[in-house]
């Protein structure tokens, strides 16, 4: 059997092990240490065990993860969701719609702390979901504004998913931040675009509450001034090179736990909860890097990246439609899967093709605006029917709301992200231009 019919079956093996309900991590680990076996042996196994994994898991960038995840526990500790949504809501929430709104714009700014989806979906839909219900919104806009607000926490700095691509492609994970700030925004200003258009279409859906006196407003926004100071003080100092990705974490984890011990919502007990709670996740992401690692090596062992990228280039398919295609399949699996686990699984595959496209960019441009656009096609896929996962998280907290409302609530928001989406394939610079002004 040839090394490509070996990689076909392998891939196969995988998503039915995914198929039935194996954890990804586990999943990836079976059929790499499987795939490995049947090209190589037993031996060869073992020696990269023990060599390759170990160097996979103990690189200095990855330090950021823990960090940046334990950084989220501690905001969530100190307040920082209500806190940001009170904030919005005081500037938007007289506006039809409003308070949609400001749950949007809550998730931007939690989402630029956590650096999770899911759980800024989660985080916000506690918040947010119950001050919804008692202005009478429509249960679709509510659940739908919440389930694609908390997509923008893949995409907005710091990321998780943003740091493991840069690692894997060796990337400056600083470039990776700057470039993801323009469509962040971008999003965000959609989503609240699509919120305004909603409330016109269809009246009542999201009745406008009383304007908010500045005193009030004033107030709101002197309660998130020290979540900004901080997000801004890790960006700025990543860029000017006062502290690497890792130390920038550090000093985000630290003054964010400094922040929850002031705030008065943490004590030591809570404390040691989020240290828990981010060891455990730590632990999570981890055992995917490592499945991910051995089912890739068993692929490259196969050759079929090479073949795939060979392929490619000589086939003389146009470029926008093999990116078209790659975009279409994170769209889907999107849907199926977390995103840190599908770019770890297809990067390896993907990232050599790109190397063979003509996309009138240079190496490191293509890399980071692909980068970006992938993240983004990604979490376009956290909230696309019918499986979208963040509406299922949404539906956790809001089980009356039919699946159905909440696909109908969300389907602005995706077209909003088409637009995006085809702005960025077109406009690579929307993404390169602030790497390119501060890289």
């Amino acid at each position: 059997m040839s090394g490509i019919e070996l990689a076909g079956l392998g891939i196969a093996g995988l998503f039915l092990l995914i198929a039935l309900r194996m954890p990804i991590g586990v999943a990836m680990l079976v059929a790499g240490i499987a795939g490995y076996v049947a090209v190589s042996g037993w031996s060869p196994l073992l020696a990269y065990l023990k060599t390759g994994l170990y160097f996979r898991v103990s690189s200095y960038s990855l330090s950021v993860i823990p960090l940046f995840l334990l950084m989220g526990q501690f905001a969530a500790r100190a307040g920082v969701s209500k806190a940001l949504f009170d904030c919005a809501n005081a500037w938007l929430g007289h506006r039809r719609g409003g308070l949609a709104m400001a749950a949007i714009g809550g998730c931007a700014g939690f989402g630029a702390i956590c650096g999770s989806s899911l759980a800024t979906a989660a985080t916000m839909a506690r918040v947010a979901l119950p001050e919804m219900r008692r202005h009478a919104y429509a249960p679709g806009l509510a659940t739908g504004a919440l389930a694609a607000g908390g997509a923008l926490g893949i995409l907005i700095p710091p990321s998780v998913v943003l740091v493991v691509y840069a690692i894997l492609t060796e990337q400056s994970i600083g470039k990776m931040f700057l470039a993801a700030i323009v469509p962040g925004v971008i999003a965000a200003l959609g989503y609240l675009a699509a919120v305004a258009v909603y409330v016109r279409l269809v009246p009542g859906a999201g009745p406008a509450r009383p304007r908010a006196g500045r005193a009030e407003r004033l107030a709101a926004l002197a309660k998130v001034w020290s979540v900004l100071a901080i997000f801004l003080t890790v960006i700025v100092g990543i860029y000017r090179g006062w502290f690497t990705p890792t130390e920038g974490a550090a000093v985000e984890a630290v003054a964010t736990g400094a922040l929850a011990l002031t705030h008065g919502h943490m004590g030591a007990r809570e404390a040691i909860d989020c240290l828990v709670e981010a060891a455990q996740a730590t632990a999570m992401i981890f055992l995917i890097l490592i499945g991910a690692d051995l089912f890739n090596a068993f692929l490259a062992l196969t050759h079929l990246p090479v073949a795939a990228a060979r392929a490619i280039g000589g086939g003389g398919l146009s470029p926008l439609l093999v990116l078209g295609a790659m975009l279409l399949f994170y769209l889907v699996m999107g849907c199926l899967m977390d995103g840190l686990s599908l770019l770890l699984l297809t990067i390896p595959v993907f990232f050599p093709m790109l190397g063979g496209l003509d996309l009138g960019l240079g190496a490191e441009d293509a890399a980071i605006w692909f980068g970006v656009l992938a993240v983004i096609v990604v979490e376009v896929g956290l909230i696309t029917p019918p499986i979208g996962m963040n509406v299922f998280v949404i539906r956790a907290f809001a089980p009356d709301v039919p699946m159905a409302a909440t696909f109908r609530g969300v389907a602005p928001f995706l077209i909003s992200d088409a637009i995006r989406i085809a702005l960025l394939v077109a406009f690579p610079a929307i993404a390169l231009w602030l790497p390119r002004v501060l890289g």
